[in-house]
């Protein structure tokens, strides 16, 4: 059990309690769905081109991924920097002490044959590469390829290290002989086969640090493309990028580029490729080209080119509905649903087509179609809004998020809520609002206990071990873990159940032992300040509980959301538009929200309610007192208010005693003495009888005298006769 020792307990805690930091700039704002609810149902947000590419690749069975730490690495060998490339790196792998000296000391011969000479205590795939490889670098690539073909024709037990490597660069010899003015037929398609060949010797699992077997696929890609075929390039590319590799993605987009600066007549006959009419799709859903304001004239080009050429196409139907939903042709939109099939993406176009259409009941069932369809972890990356807000899109929580829309329309608060949470941190400002301004204190408390887990009570030693670990790392600059949705929510609720006078309730809902003290103080505090006979102990109450709610309101009684935003620690608001009763915003909605705003609905209203109870503690005491003067003091210090400053000031001025600190009221407040109040008031109540009764002084002495005599004689009397 937790001691009573209230107020230096409360000390403690002061020294302890982490405070946010006002940050000198603001931070990226998610987006809210709840806001412009109109727009959010009738936008499509823009596809993301990693994600929409990713699906026109086939990745490779038995190929490995890039390595996340090798992705971006360049293989050359730069002159001008003592590290040693990765491909230097890569060449050390399985060799001796000595073999590594003389790898290095041949890379540096530019003569082939000389390397060929030099190198003969070296293991023939070796010194074949090098040679190989000095006679690339010489542009001889005739004489390159047939190095790397020597390599190749070896034994494959004599080839470990360097079949990928020697494939891989004969593939780029025979594309570089291919551009020479007097080059021989097929170079390209050869060039393609070595490649290929790259490949299937790093699946069949010949050394491939460099990991050229992803590196092959894009550089079969730039072969096919300069023999113009621009779908094989596509797919390659895709595959590439499927693999890992951010070859892939950056050549995708210049390959759009490209598409987009044709003449017309050129991409209207390229486009009736299957993988160039997708790569085209995938950019104008994700407005690779532009976010906002005015479409380039490029853009307007492929949507109508794009259209033109997918007339009567089933393949994809869903991406060129969605592109039509975009730019505003819902017709065309409509049409192309009809062949779209029973993915996510065309169930949520159906429900805003739908909504479009005034039919809410048909536009629920598609949303719910639309949250089943899509996976659990499908995402598209992160967007910006219009207003520059960020939304990290998940599109199954993004659909479930507009069908809460439509819940809290039908009066659903419950679906509404549980819709919105589910995203968890992604549209946790919307959850939130609904949490603490539609659904009752009941209704949420009840979703609390039965869908949250409940954590162990706190105890004594639970308080003492948080404040230990704080005092450990630094007191006011200790960071407490990041909370989880689920912790937030069960603050959220502890707030409100504090707010809306539930105190036995409320302490069990913070996450940290601290914030569970505080809690159940204040709660014993609120209903002593009501309960008390003896007016000095309300006073006290009131006294510690406006201390409370100034300096731990946003803690203990602060608004998740508007006015104060916990959320952001008060450090941060945000503006919403004015909530009105309207096609999807019922009445009781409404009605709802009116009922839970905060009292008074003002940033900060804990201050405020502080304020008021300073004022009761002050009601409560002796205005002659120390007390009543110190309470006033220190509400004038805590308000950063100037007209609540004057109110509390001016109630001293005229009604409070003289005190030797009146000169640095608000600044320097003693702490009120609550029991010389308790004095204070007995002498306030006998003052008026000692006075009306000073005239009759010596009567009243002489009677005294006279009473106190005749009691003694009396008690005297009466033992006697008990003696008798």
């Amino acid at each position: 059990m937790l001691t009573r020792n209230w107020p230096r307990r409360l000390l403690c805690l002061t020294l302890s309690l982490p405070l946010g930091s006002a940050l000198a700039c603001g931070p990226d704002f998610p987006m809210r769905l709840l806001d412009n609810r109109g727009q959010t149902l009738s936008e499509l947000p823009e596809g993301n081109f990693n994600f929409e590419i990713s699906r026109l690749g086939r990745s490779i069975a038995g190929l490995k991924n890039i390595a996340p730490v090798t992705g971006n690495q360049d293989y050359s060998y730069s002159e001008e920097t003592d590290q040693p490339s990765p491909r230097d790196l890569a060449e050390q792998v399985g060799l001796s002490v000595e073999q590594q000296a003389l790898v290095k000391q041949l890379r540096s011969v530019a003569d082939a044959h000389q390397v060929e000479i030099d190198g003969k205590a070296l293991p023939p795939e070796l010194v074949l590469y090098l040679a190989g490889a000095a006679a690339f670098n010489a542009a001889d690539y005739a004489l390159a390829a047939e190095y790397f073909h020597k390599v190749l024709a070896l034994p494959a037990d004599q080839r470990p290290l360097r079949s990928t490597w020697a494939a891989y660069s004969l593939g780029r010899a025979l594309f570089a002989m291919s551009s020479q003015v007097d080059a021989a037929p097929g170079l390209l398609a050869q060039s393609r086969l070595a490649f290929e060949q790259t490949r299937q010797l790093s699946i069949d699992s010949f050394s491939d640090p460099l990991e050229l077997g992803v590196s092959s696929l894009g550089e079969e890609a730039r072969v096919v493309r300069t023999a113009g075929d621009w779908n094989r390039a596509i797919e390659l590319y895709a595959t590439q990028n499927l693999q890992g590799s951010p070859v892939g993605y950056s050549s995708l987009k210049q390959l759009m580029a490209e598409l987009a600066a044709m003449p017309e007549v050129s991409l209207a006959q390229l486009l009736q490729g299957k993988p160039v009419q997708q790569l085209v799709t995938a950019s104008l859903i994700s407005r690779l080209g532009w976010s906002f304001g005015e479409q380039p004239q490029n853009e307007l080009k492929l949507i109508k080119l794009l259209q033109s050429s997918t007339r009567g196409t089933l393949e994809n139907a869903d991406r060129l509905a969605a592109v039509n939903y975009q730019q505003g042709d819902y017709a065309s939109a409509n049409a192309f649903l009809e062949h779209a099939g029973d993915g996510g993406l065309a169930w949520w176009l159906r429900a805003k087509l739908a909504l479009r259409d005034g039919d809410k009941v048909a536009a629920a069932a598609a949303y719910a179609k639309a949250a089943q369809a899509f996976p659990q972890d499908e995402s598209w990356g992160e967007r910006r809004t219009p207003d520059f807000d960020y939304e990290a899109l998940q599109p199954k929580c993004r659909v479930e998020g507009e069908s809460a829309i439509l819940a809290l329309q039908r009066g659903e608060y419950l679906q509404a809520f549980d819709q919105l949470y589910r995203s968890q941190d992604i549209y946790w400002f919307d959850a939130a609002t609904v949490a603490e301004r539609v659904l009752t204190v009941d209704e949420l408390k009840h979703y609390v206990d039965t869908t949250l887990p409940v954590p162990l009570p706190f105890s004594e030693q639970d308080l003492k071990s948080y404040i230990a670990k704080m005092d450990a790392e630094g007191g006011e600059n200790f960071n407490a873990p990041a909370l989880t949705v689920a912790a937030k929510l069960r603050n959220l609720l502890g707030r409100r159940l504090l707010r809306e006078g539930r105190y036995d309730e409320a302490p069990a809902y913070f996450d940290n032992p601290q914030l569970y003290s505080l809690a159940k103080w204040y709660g014993e505090l609120r209903r002593d300040a009501e309960s008390k006979w003896w007016p000095t102990k309300r006073a006290f109450a009131y006294f510690h509980a406006a201390d409370l709610s100034r300096h731990y309101g946003m803690e203990l009684l602060g608004f998740e959301m508007s006015p104060d935003f916990a959320t952001f620690d008060g450090n941060y608001s945000l503006q919403s538009a004015e909530l009105k009763v309207g096609p999807l915003v019922a009445q009781e909605e409404f009605n709802r929200q009116q009922a839970s705003a905060a009292q008074p609905d003002l940033r900060y209203h804990y201050r405020y309610v502080a304020n008021e109870l300073a004022s009761r503690a002050a009601d409560n005491l002796p205005h002659t007192s120390q007390a009543f003067a110190a309470v006033l003091c220190a509400a004038t210090g805590w308000n950063a208010d100037q007209e609540q400053k004057q109110v509390f000031y001016r109630r001293y001025i005229n009604e409070g005693p003289y005190v030797g600190w009146a000169g640095y009221f608000g600044n320097q407040c003693p702490y009120p003495d609550f029991q010389a109040a308790n004095k204070r008031y007995v002498t306030e109540l006998v003052a008026p009888l000692r006075s009306t009764l000073r005239p009759y002084k010596k009567a009243l002495e002489y009677g005294g005298v006279a009473v106190v005599v005749a009691a003694a004689l009396f008690f005297i009397n009466r033992r006697r006769r008990k003696a008798q």
